[in-house]
């Protein structure tokens, strides 16, 4: 889907990650299929930073690891297609699969989905918890939650779906 699809109407705006927990895209693709709009997924690389910003394509930017990033960011792309393919055809019966775009972003996660929430006038910023366990909350306190800042440092309404797991796998 190419990036001047994006500007007929808002659509709604997506974060999205590698191994991110599914009900994240679901409930993203559910939403934007029952209001009749778009998704428009997006991932923030950490590991690189902006060097340029044009809302209409992917973002200009330079790793900070450069020998490993070529590849992996295809790799990354690629899977990141594939899980939202998957959300999108699962929406319920009778109603429309939502029309998609991915574009890739760098830098701080919470502060790229606020910019590009702006540029691209974005009703609602949907976004997922980290999963449950001592590691992911180390992770999230040393960096912060994304949610948390977005809710925090920015006007639009953000919907934080949460991370769901049967009660008894529930170990944390």
């Amino acid at each position: 889907m190419s990036s001047e699809h994006i500007r007929g109407t808002s659509p709604l705006l997506v974060g999205v990650a590698p191994n991110q927990h599914p009900e994240v895209l679901q409930t993203a693709a559910n939403l934007a299929a029952r209001l009749g709009t778009r998704l428009l997924c997006a991932y923030v690389d950490e590991a690189s930073y902006l060097v340029e910003w044009d809302p209409a394509r992917s973002a200009h930017r330079l790793s900070l690891h450069p020998d490993a990033d070529a590849g992996n960011i295809g790799g990354v792309t690629l899977e990141l297609k594939i899980a939202i393919e998957a959300a999108v055809a699962q929406v319920p019966p009778g109603t429309a699969a939502a029309e998609w775009t991915l574009q890739t972003l760098t830098g701080d996660p919470a502060r790229a989905l606020a910019q590009l929430a702006a540029e691209s006038n974005a009703p609602m910023i949907i976004v997922g918890t980290s999963e449950r366990g001592f590691s992911h909350r180390l992770a999230e306190a040393l960096s912060g939650s994304v949610g948390a800042w977005l809710t925090h440092h920015q006007s639009r309404p953000v919907l934080i779906v949460p991370y769901r797991m049967a009660a008894h796998e529930d170990r944390s």
